[in-house]
């Protein structure tokens, strides 16, 4: 049975994304993201406590392996230099490249896809202010861990003392551990391609991305092994508060264009409505009043009181 809509009542189109309105809100929540990261630095005092309290943490839990696997990276190049490699430049990459491939090629995904992603980052720069963290890389050297960036940075771009290229060290914050949005990207990556990928490649690398970057994370003393959990939780959060997102911003995008369209409305010299209802005014009348007409007694539509009684003489005669 064919359904009809109510009456006066019209849908509203959904609104095409367009790239050139896309790109710059991508580039506005990346810079908001690096600004965020560089001002919620903390105290070091504080970010190194939160750091040793992980790893004493983990060590009850007995899931600390972050030890073994820096250990591995620090003696075996052929593995610690690819690592290195991995963590300075895919989360760089991969990220955006699955952004733009659903956006032009699962297009009805995309904008929940991204809100999801937005969403969970802004959640991340929150765990970064909060919870100052001293990755286990800036610990002191008695805990056992090995920069494998400062360690292998003669093969790569990046510097000694971070990620970033060299000379723009200090220009990052080396405190933001908590959570691993390396981790967090990953994990989103791997959903998008499990999903919408369509073939078996695509769902072992949905799978195999986000494990790697997790044991790369922890391999090259980046990040806890908590931090990656926290980084998965982060992506859980986001997904359950993107729908939320995206009804508040459909309010917000439906009120500005409603203002819109009546300021053009009035721009273009459309009439305004007839309020009066049938009410006549002479001159001189400040507010309308209705008359009725005496059908019958001689007097037209249109006729006024002294007409009426005019043709009311005349008959008498």
């Amino acid at each position: 049975m064919p359904q009809t809509e109510a009456p006066g009542i019209e849908v509203a189109p959904r609104t095409r994304l367009r790239w050139w309105t896309e790109l710059p809100l991508i580039l506005l929540v990346y810079a908001c993201y690096s600004a965020g990261r560089l001002l919620a630095r903390g105290d070091v005092s504080t970010a190194v406590d939160h750091g040793l309290g992980i790893l004493r943490v983990e060590k009850v839990l007995h899931i600390n392996a972050e030890h073994p696997l820096n250990r591995l990276f620090t003696r075996e190049a052929w593995l610690g230099v690819p690592a290195d490699f991995c963590y300075a430049s895919l989360h760089y990459l991969v990220t955006p490249v699955i952004l733009v491939w659903i956006f032009r090629s699962r297009a009805e995904h995309y904008r929940a896809a991204r809100t999801w992603l937005m969403t969970s980052t802004f959640i991340g720069l929150i765990g970064f202010t909060l919870l100052p963290t001293c990755p286990p890389r800036l610990l002191a050297d008695g805990y056992g861990f090995v920069d494998t960036m400062a360690q292998y940075s003669s093969y790569g771009w990046w510097g000694g003392e971070a990620s970033a290229p060299r000379g723009l060290g200090g220009m990052t914050n080396q405190y933001a551990a908590m959570p691993s949005l390396h981790v967090g990207w990953a994990l989103w990556c791997g959903v998008m391609l499990w999903r919408y990928g369509g073939t078996r490649t695509a769902k072992v690398l949905g799978v195999a991305y986000p494990l790697l970057t997790t044991i790369v994370v922890m391999g090259t003393a980046n990040h806890y092994f908590l931090d990656a959990v926290a980084g998965a939780a982060v992506m859980g959060a986001g997904l359950l508060l993107a729908p939320l997102v995206m009804r508040y911003a459909d309010r917000i995008r439906a009120r500005f264009e409603g203002r819109s369209s009546l300021v053009a409305a009035r721009s273009v010299g459309t009439p305004a409505p007839i309020v009066s209802d049938g009410c006549q005014t002479s001159a001189g009348e400040r507010i309308p009043r209705q008359r009725e007409s005496r059908i019958g007694s001689g007097a037209e539509p249109g006729a006024s009181s002294t007409d009426a009684g005019d043709g009311a003489a005349a008959a008498a005669r």
